[in-house]
């Protein structure tokens, strides 16, 4: 795929084809492009990505996105808590356990809960501030949710939900979504919708 035949989201940042979920069809998939000057970047597994030009390196959020992820030829990247889970799919280059940055202008952020090793990727473009949440945020018709299954940690899930609720970013980019596929928000209003999230959680306990 190249890269003019994706579809721009924001300046730099491109998404693939919306592939429905085999669980849920009205719940679609998609990997996003991240170009940038020190290498682009592939977040998530989606069909249809191995065949896009230029990818230097390919992160999952969790294990689940490896049952789609294709090969890009490029060398992939995950949490060591979830790489067992995706080699039974795709071959991972590395697996990473902290909290790091990616040159200058990619933050790894582990956030458990969802998956042991689910991981957030925050891209700061120079302009915006963008957050990818994998299924630990994601958008059902403009409205951000929560996935926790009976597999996932309540607890981690919680904390990890605190911890973005101190990030600063202005762009959410999960890895499904009904409707819109990315949402534009501000510190206030992640900060209202995050806390939202996490008294869901808390009072389904």
């Amino acid at each position: 795929m190249k890269l003019v035949e994706m579809e721009p989201v924001v300046q730099g940042l491109y998404a693939s084809a919306a592939t429905p979920m085999p669980f849920g069809r009205d719940l679609e998939m998609r990997a996003f492009l991240l170009e940038r000057a020190t290498g682009n970047l592939l977040i998530y597994g989606a069909p249809g990505t191995s065949d896009v030009d230029g990818v230097w390196r390919h992160y999952l959020n969790h294990w689940h996105e490896a049952a789609f992820a294709e090969d890009t030829g490029a060398p992939l990247f995950v949490h060591a808590a979830d790489r067992a889970e995706v080699e039974k799919e795709r071959h991972v280059r590395a697996a990473f356990s902290r909290r790091h940055m990616l040159d200058d202008d990619v933050e790894v952020i582990p956030t458990p809960g969802h998956t042991p090793g689910a991981t957030a990727y925050l891209w700061d473009t120079g302009s915006r501030r963008i957050l990818f949440t994998g299924d630990t945020i994601y958008l059902r018709d403009g409205e951000w949710r929560t996935a926790v299954l009976d597999s996932s940690d309540p607890e981690a899930y919680r904390d990890s939900l605190a911890l973005i609720r101190e990030l600063d970013f202005d762009v959410l980019v999960p890895w499904i979504a009904s409707g819109p596929h990315h949402a534009m928000t501000d510190r206030e209003d992640a900060r209202r919708r995050i806390d939202a999230l996490i008294d869901r959680i808390a009072s389904t306990r």
